[in-house]
């Protein structure tokens, strides 16, 4: 008996008023020509993640719903968070004390930790189901992290998970505008990312550009007077 073999192939687009999501659906079914019948159906969605800039995604919020998620360590959210956002976040601080972790803890809180401040974290593995808890798979949501990495992790990982209606703000919160978003925390929702001893050093040079920087112009407006100040000053 002759096998029989058919194919059906069928996409759904839509656009939004960002970039164009769409929705892929196969299905395959048949027979073997050994007599025995031999039913498959396969299906599979896929869902495209929206990546959108600040402006775009307060659009999504306003106009279609979407719930924003944070992703980011507890350190970063607490400094600055958008008003009324859901925070789960993908890396959560590793206080493992085998002596791998105690080694590489210990590295990491004299070089990134001290210079960055960023916390020594690992995966977290309930971040699926914690989402999961809180939200359908059919909810919007709109996930935020400071550089647009840790998000695009995180949509790719509930994409898998079965949710469908997923954006991004590319390159993350650092690219937001102070105003943009209503936000709770000590700084700016940019600025929430920055700690640890790069944020004193940039201090110091801005405070140590601007003593050069007058001392250049009172020498240029003022020479006979700055001439006096050098002339007081001890010999060595």
């Amino acid at each position: 008996m002759a096998g029989i073999a058919t194919a059906g192939y069928l996409t759904l687009s839509s656009p939004s008023n960002s970039r164009r999501s769409w929705l892929e659906l196969k299905t395959h079914h048949g027979r073997a020509v050994s007599g025995t019948p031999i039913r498959r159906r396969n299906l599979s969605i896929r869902a495209e993640v929206n990546f959108v800039n600040a402006e775009e995604a307060k659009q999504l919020i306003a106009a279609e719903g979407y719930t924003i998620l944070d992703v980011r360590d507890k350190s970063q959210f607490d400094r600055a968070h958008i008003k009324s956002c859901y925070h789960v976040p993908l890396f959560i601080e590793n206080k493992d004390n085998d002596p791998g972790t105690i080694v590489k803890r210990t590295l990491h809180n004299n070089f990134s930790g001290l210079f960055f401040g960023l916390p020594f974290t690992k995966p977290n593995p309930e971040f699926v189901q914690s989402v999961k808890t809180q939200f359908s798979p059919d909810s919007k949501l709109l996930l935020v992290c400071q550089e647009g990495l840790r998000s695009a992790a995180a949509a790719n990982k509930l994409e898998q998970a079965g949710f469908k209606n997923i954006a991004c703000i590319t390159s993350g919160l650092q690219t937001v505008k102070p105003g943009t978003f209503d936000s709770v925390g000590n700084t700016e929702l940019q600025d929430a990312g920055k700690a640890g001893l790069v944020t004193i050093q940039g201090k110091i040079s801005a405070v140590l550009g601007t003593v050069l920087i007058c001392a250049f112009l009172f020498i240029t407006f003022f020479p006979e007077q700055a001439e006096k100040i050098l002339q007081m000053a001890p010999a060595s």
